[in-house]
């Protein structure tokens, strides 16, 4: 299927593709997490979204405390290197602000229903969950016996999400889109999905080959929108680095409601685009 590809401002690329109800994978694995187009979302007020990631990160606890989701599909979650994400744990433990439903599998299994989507595939096969107890509490995971040797495997239904959101170093002018440096599930992820949003660091004319680069081609994608520093406080290799006092800093301001929610009314909603967010906590210090 042909898709024109257009390079449009991240407000527009957000009203246009994303809406309530839709399933919304945001996927970074360290590296080249979405954060800006999180926050677009946020700010447009997208509710009842069934939210998709192999490892849910804090922006995804700013979605769910904003009210955006009511399903999360993942493999692990946490604020890396520091610990809970206490608006996920609200949601889940005490329905706060909306009741959040979970499906939990392991980083091989998310791989694997990615993988299965991208190829027009129903199902994938693994040995992963063989011997486990997370078939007893997630409904997507099912005995398969192969037909050629007999040997009970595991299968479970391929991911095909409405919109595939990823954040990339750089896009061509052709619409094609460059990756590098740990690159996680972003183009299985977008090659699975309906419909697929890019932020950017900047277009260019040409790719400059780099080893193990990803790029994915015009067809693939939708929308391009050019966000500098779109990943932030994650790192995007090449451009900046990632920014560690943040992630401490989300700790205290994500554990108590009032805090969290003042926090991003100022930050986020008191904000036009991600570059004024930026502004707006760079003054207050938490940027670093």
């Amino acid at each position: 299927m042909d898709r024109e590809t257009k390079v449009v401002n991240l407000r527009e690329a957000v009203a246009e593709l994303v809406r309530d109800g839709d399933s919304v994978a945001l996927e970074g694995f360290t590296h080249l997490i979405p954060s800006a187009a999180a926050h677009e979302i946020i700010r447009q007020e997208r509710k009842g979204l069934t939210l998709i990631r192999m490892t849910p990160d804090l922006i995804y606890d700013q979605m769910i405390g904003m009210g955006c989701a009511s399903k999360l599909i993942f493999s692990w979650g946490g604020n890396p290197g520091v610990g809970s994400l206490h608006r996920f744990r609200d949601a889940v433990e005490n329905g706060w602000p909306e009741p959040l439903e979970i499906e939990e599998h392991s980083h091989a299994g998310m791989a694997n229903r990615y993988v299965a989507g991208a190829s027009n595939l129903p199902f994938a096969v693994l040995r992963g969950y063989v011997g486990t107890d997370l078939p007893k509490v997630t409904k997507t995971i099912a005995p398969v016996t192969c037909p050629f040797t007999g040997e009970r495997l595991m299968a479970v239904p391929a991911l095909n999400p409405d919109v595939a959101i990823i954040h990339a170093q750089q896009s061509d002018t052709r619409g094609n889109v460059a990756i590098w440096g740990i690159t996680g599930i972003q183009k299985e992820a977008a090659l699975s999905a309906k419909r697929v949003i890019v932020t950017v660091e900047e277009v260019v004319e040409e790719f400059e080959p780099r080893p193990f680069q990803i790029v994915l081609p015009s067809v693939a994608v939708d929308a391009i929108s050019v966000e500098p520093n779109g990943a932030h406080p994650s790192y995007a290799d090449g451009y900046y680095d990632r920014a560690n006092a943040f992630y401490s800093a989300w700790d205290p301001i994500s554990r108590d409601r009032e805090k969290f929610r003042a926090w991003m009314e100022r930050h986020v909603l008191g904000t036009g685009d991600f570059a004024e967010y930026l502004e707006s906590i760079r003054r207050e210090e938490v940027v670093r």
